[in-house]
């Protein structure tokens, strides 16, 4: 029994370690710059924002939006956020999404806690880590390539 175990993993260690290989176009000094690990990805804080618990009158909830527009544009061009999105309307409350360029949900809080639409409680975020491709920032300088009119 011991010796099949032993020989079930000693295969398992062998095809795994001859099933990864080295990519010839690898640039370590731009997987550097991007905080990329060996497979080219780290660690990002991923967020859901939900209808909060307050809804002001039309003329405030207007003003928080402005405020979290001007929000995701300050931490857009200061690199800490790479993604951001409105959901389409569904029965979950969830109205967007944001990639955070943070590598710890503590620092990920202090970046969403930043929005006035969270502050007041007109949105609420859940946050989670996510581990994706470290590349994911440099999509930002081709998107005003395509973005015909500003938001």
């Amino acid at each position: 029994m011991k010796s099949t175990l032993f020989t079930a993993v000693l295969m398992f260690s062998v095809l795994f370690t001859f099933g990864q290989s080295d990519n010839p176009k690898y640039d370590q000094v731009l997987a550097k710059s991007l905080g990329g690990d060996d497979y080219g990805m780290k660690m990002y804080v991923f967020v859901i924002l939900k209808t909060g618990s307050y809804s002001p009158e039309k003329k405030i909830s207007d003003s928080l939006f402005m405020g979290h527009m001007q929000n995701i544009k300050r931490l857009a061009d200061s690199g800490k956020l790479i993604v951001a999105g409105p959901m389409k309307k569904n029965d979950k409350n969830y109205r967007g999404i944001f990639i955070l360029n943070a590598p710890s949900l503590e620092e990920g809080r202090l970046l969403v806690d930043s929005d006035p639409a969270v502050q007041s409680k007109l949105l609420d975020a859940e946050l989670f880590q996510w581990y994706g491709s470290a590349a994911l920032p440099q999509y930002l300088k081709y998107h005003e390539l395509v973005e015909k009119k500003k938001m």
